[in-house]
């Protein structure tokens, strides 16, 4: 074995020795097991939720952006999560999630554009969810392995980023925040025109 043929070997290492250790995908459940807020999909993806997100490209520069209305549903331990999303590119997609809570602080995810299920794991403020999802016709229509990270900030609103691989090489990375959409207010702030939203509710004298 010649000397660069040594060096080669040695420089692979530590590209894997990184990736492995020093990467996003060195990340696990149990490095979260003691934060808080505590991470509840009954809870936190339910009801309307606001998001706007960055998609970067195997080069590392952003190639799309878009923003997207949610809309979770449960019944005991079975929820549904439809997303609208709308692209800076002009394209509109909708996919709806189908999720089934397991034992402990398990979960499955299911949609039209994943291969078989998607396995997740709620760990204190965070949820590990990987999938194989098939892009659309228009964008190649490959299958690629996705881990999806979701982390829960102290006020309510969710970071989430994800890492599509193929063949284990990162082709793209998304970047979003998630937040419950605000409810709605009252036309007239209290106290102008004589409006006062206390009186909301009163019976009329």
């Amino acid at each position: 074995m010649n000397a660069f043929t040594i060096i080669l070997l040695v420089l692979l290492t530590a590209v894997f020795i990184r990736a492995r250790l020093l990467s996003f995908r060195a990340q696990s459940p149990s490095d979260y097991s003691g934060t808080g807020p505590n991470f509840s999909l009954k809870k936190h993806l339910n009801g309307e939720i606001l998001s706007e997100g960055l998609i970067y490209g195997p080069n590392g520069k952003m190639s799309n952006s878009f923003v997207a209305r949610m809309f979770g549903e449960w019944q005991g331990n079975s929820g549904t999560l439809t997303e609208y999303f709308t692209y800076s590119n002009g394209k509109q997609m909708t996919r709806k999630w189908y999720l089934t809570l397991g034992t402990g602080n398990t979960f499955t995810a299911m949609a039209d554009d994943i291969v078989g299920e998607g396995r997740g794991i709620i760990s204190g403020s965070t949820v590990k969810l990987t999938y194989r999802i098939i892009l659309p016709d228009d964008a190649g229509g490959h299958t690629l392995d996705v881990t999806d990270w979701m982390y829960l900030t102290e006020t309510g609103v969710i970071m989430n980023r994800s890492e599509m691989r193929k063949f284990g090489v990162k082709v793209a990375e998304l970047i979003a925040t998630m937040r419950p959409s605000p409810r709605s207010k009252p036309i007239h702030p209290s106290g102008s025109n004589g409006y006062d939203a206390t009186s909301e509710g009163k019976p009329l004298q």
